[in-house]
């Protein structure tokens, strides 16, 4: 038994059963997958995979049970790796942090200033994505830290802690009819076209309920990833915007006002998620802390052994 057969075995699961995929993940090629998994079957006398002729269609049900200690033993032989140079004293790396587009581009930037003084030999891989794409990327290794508002709680083997509570803002370009509207209803809002966030971030789900629970059907014109994208269109009086409280600057946004619209939308909580069972180094530690100053490390080490911190 190898840690190549057991991460072939892994990423197989995780990639539909796409040999071809997985060969290209592991940096070898599918024959050599292929070899690997059955010499494992053969080592422990079970067929984890099914199969029709040659391809993979789906896991044995032993299968799946061998799947969970497979995830164990590679995540425990990670954070053997971590541990050691954590116990060496050795303070460089690379820290791989994940985050929306808001998140990225106006919560993170004095977090990352803050961490970089505090630990310059280490490096920060900042990648965007969708929150279930952060969620996957966590859970595969490919990144330590996930933020995100929306579907990181949702992932048995992700441990999230709530970060800050925020809400939503309504930008309309100088002039626009809403301005004289106080306080604004939804009824209101549906009288225009509207421009937000994809379903899926960035608080979207408190919008899509709370126009539900009022029976107004609203026309969502456009949607995007990025607050900058939404508000530039807005500036083009293609709608009216809706988006995160943050991501409104009264000195940068010229020519747009913003309103308040927390008495419309629920509020909503950007989460911190890092994979169930992981070994931090003490810069993760750092740098959650930055980013969640209420958070202490046994804060962080009681979730991570026990679950989610509401």
């Amino acid at each position: 038994m190898n840690f190549q057969q057991l991460r072939s075995i892994r990423e197989a699961a995780r990639r539909g059963y796409n040999l071809t995929e997985v060969a290209n993940a592991l940096f070898t090629s599918q024959p050599g997958v292929s070899r690997q998994i059955r010499e494992l079957e053969d080592e422990l006398g079970v067929v984890i995979f099914e199969r029709n002729g040659k391809r993979l269609t789906g896991m044995t049900e032993p299968g799946k049970g061998i799947l969970k200690i497979i995830d164990r033993l590679l995540i425990e032989a990670e954070n053997l790796q971590q541990a050691s140079l954590e116990y060496t004293g050795q303070q460089s790396g690379t820290l791989s942090v994940a985050a929306t587009h808001t998140q990225a581009r106006y919560a993170l930037p004095k977090v990352v200033q803050s961490f970089r003084t505090a630990y310059p030999d280490v490096r920060i891989a900042l990648q965007q994505s969708a929150p279930e794409h952060i969620a996957e990327w966590i859970l595969s290794g490919k990144t330590d830290i996930g933020i995100a508002t929306e579907g990181l709680s949702a992932f048995p083997d992700l441990v999230s802690f709530p970060c800050y509570r925020w809400s939503h803002l309504i930008v309309v370009p100088d002039g626009h009819p809403l301005l004289s509207k106080s306080p604004i209803k939804l009824e209101d809002l549906a009288e225009f076209p509207l421009i937000t966030y994809d379903v899926g971030f960035t608080g979207r789900g408190h919008i899509d309920a709370a126009f539900e629970q009022a029976g107004v059907r609203p026309d969502i014109v456009l949607t995007a990833m990025d607050s900058d994208v939404i508000k530039q269109y807005v500036s083009l009086g293609l709608g009216v915007g809706i988006v995160a409280s943050m991501a409104f600057d009264h000195g940068r946004d010229k020519g747009m006002r913003a309103v308040e619209a927390s008495h419309l939308f629920a509020q909503n909580t950007t989460r911190l998620a890092v994979r169930k069972g992981a070994y931090l180094r003490s810069y993760a530690y750092h740098f959650i802390q930055q980013f969640a100053p209420d958070l202490t490390r046994a804060d962080i080490d009681a979730a991570l052994n026990g679950g989610d911190l509401s």
